[in-house]
């Protein structure tokens, strides 16, 4: 039975080398043939001197030679390992989860030059210089967009206001259409008649705009002044009430193109709505909406031309898309919750420009432009202050629709009359006075 024996001590090596657990080292002798054996007519008698570690690097070895022919299988497979070989046959093994890029400092700075150009190039790009105070602010409501929200509100005003609007011939609505076609040929004597427009004219009281009473409400709370959006931060040089940084920006920059390429195809319309609302302003399409409440309370050309002008200097100047720029993340929010009660994009952000506050320095460079215009229009520039002054005096919810955008006070009224920008008003008044056509690029 010793050729039995050597038989099974073979196989048993071989599986012990294949799977290690299955026979613990100490259960298999060290030799095939045991020591002191003595049967010279083994059949087997051959492997008496292999040892167990040997045959089992032959079998690997065999089993290595012939891995292309060996079935798979999957108790006997090796997990696959996610590394590469470089070509000094070393293995580099990849960290295992996401990638995270900003663990290279090759990617990182990659990234930080893109963003840096990037951002730069934004913001140059969007750099415009404002009629004569020459400051530069930077905007990101595009010229075209601007144009499309302003017509947009323009026809909700009509639609809200549908049969309170006067007629083209009410004496009121000729009264306001001439004093605004006023100013607006003084802007254009102002931008050295770089733009050329066609005649003011009295816009028609239908609205364009359908879909029943939608956007109605939106446009009476932002009319009455009881959704204004005063929670808007200004920074504290937006704050300023003085003119300091006028003198400074125009002497620094007096050489900068005024920008005034967003006043390109506007058709300037004037609107008067019978309604006791103590407001006017001046759309971005160049779209004039006065209230017969203003019209109450200001009784001569030169009072009502003082607030045209202010509100037209407002749109020359796009104090309105600066202002959505300057505080997106506040208009944003807005558009968000809006969109809840009016879902109309175009409708609600166009809302925007009538609960947008305005800051101090916009407010300054507004009535600097509306004081220019109004002398070159023909009209006394020392009433500008005096306008002012009453409005402060008014008070109470008279001028609570005015106030909800247009701060206005005793010392902003001081300040317009002793400022340097009165004395070159009054040079081109007297200009005009005189019986000349009037100073062309004061703006």
């Amino acid at each position: 039975m010793s050729w039995y024996r050597r038989t099974k001590l073979v196989f048993d090596s071989l599986r012990r080398n294949i799977n290690p657990k299955i026979l613990p080292r100490s259960h298999v002798p060290s030799r095939v043939n045991p020591i002191g054996s003595s049967n010279p007519s083994a059949k087997f008698s051959g492997f008496s001197s292999i040892s167990s570690r040997e045959v089992g690097l032959r079998s690997w070895t065999s089993l290595g030679q012939n891995t292309n022919r060996i079935a798979y299988n999957p108790f006997l497979s090796v997990p696959k390992r996610n590394y590469y070989v470089d070509r000094y046959q070393v293995r580099h093994f990849k960290p295992r989860g996401p990638g995270r890029w900003f663990q290279n400092p090759r990617t990182v700075f990659t990234v930080v030059i893109v963003g840096s150009v990037a951002v730069i190039t934004l913001y140059v790009g969007n750099l415009e210089t404002v009629p004569y105070t020459k400051r530069t602010h930077f905007i990101l409501l595009s010229k075209p967009m601007e144009k499309l929200l302003g017509e947009t509100q323009f026809e909700q005003i009509k639609k809200t206001y549908k049969g309170k609007i006067l007629p083209a011939i009410h004496p009121e609505s000729i009264r306001v259409r001439l004093i605004a076609k006023e100013v607006i040929d003084a802007l254009q004597r102002g931008l050295s008649n770089e733009r050329v427009w066609s005649d003011l004219g009295y816009a028609s009281t239908e609205s364009s705009l359908g879909g029943g009473d939608k956007g109605v409400k939106e446009m009476e709370r932002a009319m009455s002044g009881e959704d204004t959006m005063t929670d808007m931060k200004w920074s504290k040089q937006d704050q300023v009430l003085d003119d300091e940084w006028i003198q400074q920006s125009r002497k620094k920059d007096s050489k900068a193109h005024a920008a005034s390429s967003h006043l390109e195809g506007i058709s300037w319309e004037v609107l008067v709505v019978n309604e006791p609302i103590v407001n006017a302003f001046c759309l971005p399409a160049g779209k004039i909406v006065v209230f017969t409440g203003l019209l109450d309370i200001f009784k001569s050309d030169a009072e009502v031309a003082t607030v045209i002008g202010h509100e037209v200097g407002h749109a020359v100047a796009r104090h309105v898309a600066e202002g959505i720029t300057k505080n997106l993340w506040f208009a944003v929010l807005q558009l968000v919750l809006y969109q809840f009660v009016m879902p109309d994009l175009v409708n609600t952000m166009s809302a925007l420009f009538l609960r947008l506050p305005f800051s101090r320095k916009m407010e300054i460079e507004a009535d600097y432009i509306g004081l220019l215009l109004l002398a070159s229009a023909g009209y006394d520039p020392r009433v500008a202050p005096k306008v002012y002054e009453k409005l402060g005096q008014l008070g109470g919810n008279v001028l609570a629709d005015y106030l909800s955008t247009h701060p206005s006070g005793k010392k902003r009224s001081q300040l317009l009359a002793q400022a340097n920008v009165m004395e070159e008003a009054l040079m081109i008044y007297r200009e005009v006075q005189s019986g000349r056509r009037g100073i062309e690029g004061f703006l």
